[in-house]
């Protein structure tokens, strides 16, 4: 297995919109919650009545341990931007056919998948490393006398990087299977920004919430949304809390639906005509 990390990271290391798009991730990641995080102290600073029912409505979600939790679910929002990488990545294989090569030089038909499985999961470890650092640095600076509870809610850094593998791996299978970077883009982007919101949004109105089996929202679900949400009314209160307790349900399905997605990888280039 250590070999095939090391033949990765060499080619990933390489190429430069890997670290493009990791130099864009690393900025955005802190830039969205810099934004938020100032519309926050601007919200809450001053004494009048509609700052005082700010911080009661909001209390401090950029300070520990609600940083991990908001952090998480603020810097989600841009999966968009490593899938896009990923779909590059698998992608240039068939392109400049380095997908035979690797053939050709000895490799079996899984140790190819395995790899690009490596590929998926190191993009994944990178971007949940950013979202700690981002974390920790908001964790400390929005409250000082907070760090003492650090560790109180350290499971959002497991959750990030489940869902930010499950949701690489949709974006690894659409690239794997349609080969042509540009058509596999289009459709990643009209599916994950378009259908599936509109899919998701119809289905929790009129169809008992079922859209939260959709692909995506399958692992969104694993980070609710910040805490200061449930302090909107009783309703909004009775929604958070269950939506803390689904996620255990949604580890399990988000775990099953990357499984089968890596087994129809494996299966189908077992079988496919290289």
């Amino acid at each position: 297995m250590l070999p095939l990390i090391k033949i990765e990271w060499l080619k990933i290391k390489k190429y430069p919109a890997f670290w493009w798009m990791l130099g864009i991730v690393a900025l955005t990641y802190p830039g969205l919650n810099m934004i938020l995080y100032y519309a926050y102290t601007e919200a809450v600073t001053g004494k009048e009545m509609t700052n005082n029912a700010a911080k009661f409505l909001l209390g401090n979600p950029f300070s520990f341990p609600e940083a991990w939790h908001t952090v998480a679910f603020f810097s989600s929002i841009f999966v968009l931007l490593p899938s896009i990488l990923v779909i590059m990545l698998v992608t240039n294989e068939y392109s400049f056919k380095t997908h035979r090569q690797n053939i050709i030089d000895g490799w079996s038909r899984s140790q190819f998948i395995t790899s690009k499985l490596f590929d998926v999961l190191i993009v994944s470890v990178i971007a949940t490393l950013v979202y700690v650092l981002v974390a920790a640095s908001y964790g400390v600076y929005a409250d000082r006398s907070s760090v003492s509870q650090w560790n109180d809610q350290l499971q959002y850094i497991p959750l990030f990087l489940l869902q930010t593998f499950s949701q690489l791996s949709i974006a690894f299978l659409l690239g794997y299977l349609v080969k042509k970077a540009f058509i596999a883009l289009g459709i990643f982007l009209f599916y994950y920004m378009i259908v599936e919101n509109i899919a998701v949004g119809y289905a929790t109105f009129k169809l008992n919430d079922i859209g939260r089996f959709l692909p995506f929202e399958l692992s969104d679900r694993l980070i609710p949304r910040p805490a200061f949400f449930s302090r909107w009314g009783k309703d909004a209160k009775a929604s958070y809390e269950h939506a803390l307790t689904i996620i255990p349900q949604h580890i399990l399905l988000t775990v099953l639906l990357t499984a089968g997605i890596w087994l129809i990888c494996y299966a189908v280039h077992k079988k496919r005509d290289l």
